[in-house]
């Protein structure tokens, strides 16, 4: 069954909290990845000096708002979720590109910019001819994020809070969503969680296992960190280690669907079919923005998973990691096509 509703009408479908980053995606080949020493489909941390360099020698890109959770968050709003976001930019010119895509889109969005310290955030995104992005991430102004940005009311306010799992690095970061949570569950609204990379979980494992065997209400996991975090190889003993954690726990594969557990039931859930993958930046993002969609508008959760496989399907079909179509009306069509509308 679905998380059962918050007990009171909240202002917001969902509240995310994860790094304000302006995203830069161009296209690359493996040589380029191989001679900067950046391993295919992960992402790694660079300074502001390393990201400079690398940005110097991208070809062509487009750049746009982005961020893991302001992803999510912007495809919610596109379905027509009710959405907020904080998170920390500077107060520089990236952070006003930010601010203003962000907003446009119909995301609230009033964190304060920092008036000194490092620049906003950016995320150098290469993408090869087989589709798999690699990101080499200055994380800038992000780390200054701390527990006095956080909107006691806001949070409260939010019938989900939704937190990324990149932001358990800083410590600041790290307390401000610990604070984050403890505001939610106080208010009686669950909290959602992405584990956002492997490389996060193996930095992590512990902490990470420890939130979801505690106060993580929703997890969001790919197969390899579903496997990562419970140290198997295989994506069923990850369902069987992880059943019973979370109220719910989802496992996207890629082209093989998602997995969704609860404490009683595992449901197979097939994919979205895409004739051309030509980016898969944000696919993850996407698929929790369908999936919170979902939940906040009441639907099972088989219907739930199908529609954030319709948002996956849609933004990994053309570059970048925001929808280039009306996605309200792409997940509404994938899901009368299943029998589910």
């Amino acid at each position: 069954m679905p998380p059962s509703p918050a007990p009171t009408d909240p202002r917001f479908d969902i509240v995310g909290i994860g790094n304000a980053i302006v995203d830069v995606v161009a296209q690359s080949d493996v040589r380029f990845l191989e001679h900067h020493d950046l391993h295919m489909g992960s992402m790694v941390l660079v300074d502001e000096p390393q990201a400079n360099d690398l940005y110097a020698q991208m070809g062509p890109a487009i750049e746009v708002s982005g961020g893991s959770c302001a992803n999510t968050v912007a495809g919610a709003s596109a379905l027509g979720s009710r959405v907020a976001f904080i998170g920390k930019v500077a107060d520089d010119e990236l952070g006003v590109i930010f601010r203003h895509d962000l907003t446009s889109l119909g995301v609230h969005f009033d964190t304060p910019a920092a008036a000194d310290g490092p620049s906003t955030a950016r995320c150098l995104i290469f993408v090869t001819p087989d589709a798999q992005r690699t990101m080499a991430t200055y994380l800038g102004a992000c780390t200054e994020l701390g527990p006095e940005d956080i909107d006691t009311d806001l949070i409260a306010a939010g019938r989900f809070v939704y937190l990324e799992g990149y932001l358990w690095d800083p410590p600041q970061a790290k307390a401000a969503l610990r604070a984050a949570i403890d505001i939610a569950h106080d208010a009686g609204r669950k909290v959602a969680m992405t584990l956002s990379d492997p490389f996060c979980v193996a930095r992590h494992r512990d902490e990470f296992r420890a939130l979801v065997d505690g106060p993580i209400d929703i997890l969001f996991a790919n197969q390899i960190e579903a496997e990562s975090l419970v140290g198997v190889t295989d994506v069923w003993d990850a369902v069987n280690a992880l059943q019973g954690t979370c109220e719910v726990v989802v496992i996207t594969r890629g082209d093989q669907g998602s997995i969704v557990v609860t404490a009683d039931q595992v449901h197979e859930v097939a994919p979205v079919h895409v004739p051309d993958v030509i980016d898969s930046t944000g696919a993850g993002d996407l698929y929790a923005a369908g999936f919170l969609h979902g939940l906040a508008s009441g639907w099972d959760l088989v219907r739930c998973a199908k529609a954030g496989s319709a948002a996956a399907a849609e933004v990994i079909g053309h570059f970048g990691a925001r929808p280039a179509r009306d996605l309200n009306e792409v997940v509404r069509t994938a899901t009368r096509q299943e029998g589910t509308a």
